[in-house]
Formats: structure tokens, C-alpha cells, sequence
């Protein structure tokens, strides 16, 4: 008999590990508690580490219909708009490391994560939820929204940041907020000043913020993310608020003219409140017995290191080569995911970690800032590839 993942979310995370259940011989069911398949957001860049398993699962090509292939990673000084630093991107980067790097829009990636999980015969079903799960000797019972009671051999938390799987088995509380406000918008390039199209990964620097742009959709798009040190009293759950524009205009009050006139290029904001958890501490906290958890749900990581996704690709292709050991009887379900967990932890910590010190390194301000900036300046490339991340 065919053994069944039973997945949590429908999201980029849950797609991705559907589509490897199915690789490794599994059949995979995924529960979504939406009413339809979507994406909340804008932009997400890909490395290297993310678009080469995209590849492997030949999903690379549809992606790269919609996707952008930028250049170069700038950083640039928000207040002055000095170039810090650069590290060439294109064909060098991606011979290096044996795949692109891209940028897409989230709804991009997510559609075609959907396309992939259907024809590698997923079963996925909407206006469902898991309300209750438990481990029991020999598969996993679930409980869900619609009544109905479902066994599978194991269970997937693919359910995002507030994730209710993680709830259920790690009872750790809910993630806490950072203090940092995300601002977001899109922009379509042609209707922008010849100076504020871009396509290039840039990252403006300044004081306490920082702001984010790069090509979407086949260049067509600039996709603009603003991080400022904040509070606001919205849903900490609702990714996207409305936001005052004169907040943002106000975070950009002693930025450079250029940087000044990208900000008030854009009609409408919106906002999303940024919230954390520690880095991970050990492999418990990624599977126990039948029941694991994969990327958000698992390790939440803040933007600035841009590899949410990737991480989430990521633990979809290992727990898929421990699905598969499992399949062939070679270790129980148990072990699989033990073993998937252990494989993945510390890597994901470390993200993590990274993720959270870039946050203060990019916020910095008066000598510590003078200090990056030189560094950026005198070290440039070196510092921004990250050959252990995506090699």
C-alpha cells in the first residue's frame, strides 16, 4: 500500500513538500484552508540553492517564463547614493553554482509550485483544515475542519508562522514581534522615469531602514520592499495592511534624492508586520514521532537574507529523500523524519541567525555605520556572495 503524507498548508512550503511526497513514492494529501489557491505578497528572490532543486524537478523553465534574471546585487548607500558595493550576478554566478538567480513574483512561483504538485498527482483539497492530530502507534489521525477524520502515515506542518501544527506539538507560543515594519509595492516599470527603472538586485542603506528592489515578472515590474523600525497596532496575522504613505515618506525624510523619488513613484502601499522566533535549538523541533514541520512553521526567518522560500525548497527536497528511504522499508516513519529534521536543523539556524544579524547590520547608524560601509567598500563581492549558502 502506498503511504500518505498528510499536509498542512498550501503554500509555497506545503506545494514543494507535496511535490517530493509524490517523487519519493508517497501519496501526498494537502489540506489548504482557504477557499482557493493564492499568494499574499509581492516579490521573492531565489538563489542558487532554490532554483537548481526547481530544476531537478524540471519546474525551473516554467518559472523562468515569469521570473527575472537580474545582473547584479547593489548595495547603495540610502543617504548619500553611493555604490557600497556590487557582486555581479547573470552567467558567471550561475556557472559557479550550477544554477540562476532569480526574482519572481510570489503568485509566479506559487502557481507554478500548484502545476507541479498536480501533475505529480497530489491530492489537494480547499476550505479544509487540521483542528486536532494524533500520533498514535502506527500512522497519524487528524481531525479537521470539515468534520471528518483522516489517517495518514505522517503529518506535515506546512501551515506558515502561526503555524496550528506547531502549536499542537511543540506548545512554544506564538512568534513575537521584532519591532521592524515591512512596507510593499509594485510598480510597473514602463510607467516609471528612465532613472528609477532597475534591473538589478538593489539594497538601499540608511539609518534605522533600509528598502529593497529588484525586477518581477520578466522585468515588466519593480517589486519595492521598505523596512523601518517600528510599531503599528494592525492584526499581527493580516500580511497585508494598508499603509499610510506619509509613514513611509517619513522613514525616507534623509534619504538621497534618487531613493526619495522611488518612495513617492509609488501610489498605494502596504504593510505587513514583522514577527520571529529564535533560531532553532536541535532537531526536536523540526519532527517528533509521525508528525514534522517544514519551512515557516518550522523556522521562521526574517527577509533580509531573502531565502524564506529557499529554505522552505529546501527541506521539501530533504524530506523527500527521507520519504523515500522510508518507502523502501529501509527505516520506519519514525526514523525518516528524524532523520530529515537532523539533516535540515542547523543549516536552517543558521540562516536564521544570518537573517536576524543582517537586520541590525543594515539599520546601523553613525560609526558602526561609517565602519560596514567601509567594509562594503573595501571588501565589495566578498562580502555579499555566500558560497556556503549557495553552493
Amino acid at each position: 500500500m502506498t503511504q500518505q503524507l498528510l499536509i498542512a498548508g498550501g503554500g509555497m512550503g506545503g506545494l514543494a513538500a507535496a511535490i517530493a511526497a509524490q517523487r519519493a513514492g508517497w501519496q501526498a494529501r494537502l489540506l489548504e484552508q482557504a477557499p482557493a489557491f493564492s499568494e499574499v505578497g509581492a516579490g521573492l528572490q531565489l538563489g542558487p540553492n532554490a532554483t537548481r532543486i526547481l530544476r531537478e524537478w524540471q519546474l525551473l523553465a516554467p518559472l523562468a517564463a515569469h521570473a527575472a534574471f537580474p545582473q547584479r546585487l547593489l548595495a547603495r548607500d540610502a543617504v548619500d547614493g553611493g555604490v557600497l558595493a556590487q557582486l555581479p550576478l547573470g552567467v558567471d554566478f550561475e556557472r559557479r553554482y550550477g544554477a540562476p538567480y532569480a526574482t519572481a513574483h510570489r503568485a509566479d512561483l506559487h502557481a507554478v509550485l500548484l502545476q507541479g504538485a498536480q501533475d505529480a498527482g497530489a491530492l489537494l483539497r480547499l476550505d479544509a483544515r487540521i483542528t486536532s492530530a494524533s500520533d498514535e502507534a502506527q500512522a497519524v489521525c487528524a481531525a479537521t475542519s470539515c468534520g471528518h477524520e483522516i489517517e495518514a502515515d505522517a503529518l506535515l506542518g506546512a501551515d506558515g508562522l502561526w503555524s496550528a501544527v506547531r502549536a499542537q506539538l511543540l506548545h512554544d507560543g506564538p512568534p513575537q514581534p521584532t519591532g521592524h515594519l515591512a512596507y510593499r509595492a509594485l510598480l510597473r516599470q514602463a510607467e516609471l522615469p528612465a532613472a528609477l527603472r532597475s534591473s538589478d538586485v538593489t539594497a538601499w542603506l540608511g539609518p534605522r531602514m533600509h528598502l529593497v528592489s529588484y525586477p518581477v515578472r520578466g522585468g515588466e515590474w519593480l517589486n519595492i520592499a521598505a523596512f523601518a523600525e517600528g510599531r503599528h497596532g494592525g492584526d499581527p496575522q493580516d500580511w497585508d495592511h494598508a499603509a499610510a504613505a506619509a509613514d513611509i515618506h517619513a522613514v525616507m525624510e534623509g534619504a538621497c534624492s534618487a531613493l526619495r523619488d522611488l518612495v513617492h513613484a509609488v501610489p498605494a502601499w502596504r504593510l505587513w508586520l514583522l514577527h520571529d522566533r529564535a533560531p532553532l535549538q536541535g532537531a526536536q523541533q523540526m519532527a517528533r514521532g509521525r508528525i514534522a514541520l517544514l519551512g515557516d512553521a518550522a523556522h521562521p526567518m526574517l527577509p533580509y537574507l531573502a531565502q524564506g522560500a529557499g529554505m522552505a525548497i529546501e527541506d521539501a527536497r530533504e524530506l523527500g529523500r527521507s520519504l523515500a528511504s522510508a518507502r523502501d522499508r529501509v527505516i520506519d516513519v519514525e526514523t525518516a523524519l528524524q532523520r530529515y529534521a537532523l539533516g535540515r536543523w542547523q543549516r536552517c539556524a543558521r540562516v536564521q541567525q544570518r537573517s536576524q544579524r543582517n537586520g541590525r547590520i543594515f539599520h546601523l547608524d553613525g560609526a558602526l555605520r561609517r565602519g560596514r560601509d567601509l567594509s562594503l567598500r573595501l571588501l565589495g563581492a566578498r562580502l555579499l556572495d555566500l558560497p556556503w549558502l549557495y553552493g
